[in-house]
């Protein structure tokens, strides 16, 4: 992006990048080219589901996305299924997944999952809505479900600029995941939370990340948030960057 933009330019740029395609889960667009960065977590998703996912006959992946994560295990357990709501993302996620062997169901109530009692040893959910009861219900005794969340602070500042309301889900944390499944008879083994930063490095990236989570700022354009986005772009201007919280958290939790 050029140093000095008119208003003209700028809009023109951003309306750019509010078109640009997103499919899946996929922000390498923002990410691998380093206009967005998230800071390390003080663990790692992937260790703490391929450590339990050795001793597991059959897994799920909840919020599956394209399968961008779920693809990148080897060797899954023999029987592995997958679920998606958001329908762009089943026909991607099953091209992915389908070669390997797993099945995509398409869920939208949380509290109707298409699984009998007692189906999987290991659940795993990452960024995804999610029934206590159900993921109890699927899964067997001994089985073991694993959650990364978003937590409800995560990315207030850009509504406090923008003059949006907070996220509808401002109130999720730990403590209150932790209840849940204990409520739902489910025993805690592991939790932690913490608060990093996510840095981007130009306007047009926060465009194209609002827009890939309508939740965030329900009803966000280019057009009506314009003046704001101007002041956030001559923000990151002057200093280079622009933070915002990221606020995630997780936990595992066993089936006596």
């Amino acid at each position: 992006m050029k140093e000095h933009l008119s208003s003209t330019e700028l809009f023109d740029c951003l309306v750019n990048e509010a078109n640009e395609k997103f499919e899946g889960w996929d922000f390498s667009y923002i990410e691998s080219t380093g206009r967005m960065k998230e800071f390390p977590l003080s663990w790692s998703y992937r260790n703490k589901v391929t450590a339990r996912m050795r001793k597991a006959s059959s897994l799920l992946d909840m919020g599956t996305g394209g399968g961008e994560f779920l693809s990148t295990l080897s060797p899954l357990p023999e029987y592995t299924c997958a679920t998606e709501g958001y329908e762009p993302n089943i026909s991607i996620a099953e091209k992915r997944l389908k070669p390997l062997g797993v099945k995509v169901y398409r869920v939208c109530d949380d509290e109707c999952l298409p699984f009998p009692d007692e189906t999987f040893n290991l659940v795993i959910n990452r960024h995804e809505s999610y029934s206590e009861k159900e993921v109890a219900r699927i899964l067997k005794d001994h089985g073991t479900f694993i959650t990364q969340q978003v937590g409800g602070l995560n990315d207030r500042e850009i509504n406090e600029i923008l003059g949006a309301p907070q996220s509808q889900y401002y109130d999720w944390n730990l403590e209150i995941a932790v209840r849940r499944l204990k409520e739902a008879g489910l025993k805690i083994t592991e939790q932690k939370e913490d608060i990093v930063k996510t840095r981007f490095y130009d306007i047009g990236a926060i465009v194209f990340y609002l827009k890939a989570i309508p939740w965030q700022v329900p009803g966000f354009t280019v057009e009506k948030y314009f003046e704001k986005l101007k002041y956030i772009y001559n923000q990151i201007q002057e200093n280079g960057y622009i933070d915002f919280t990221c606020h995630r958290f997780f936990a595992i939790a066993n089936k006596e």
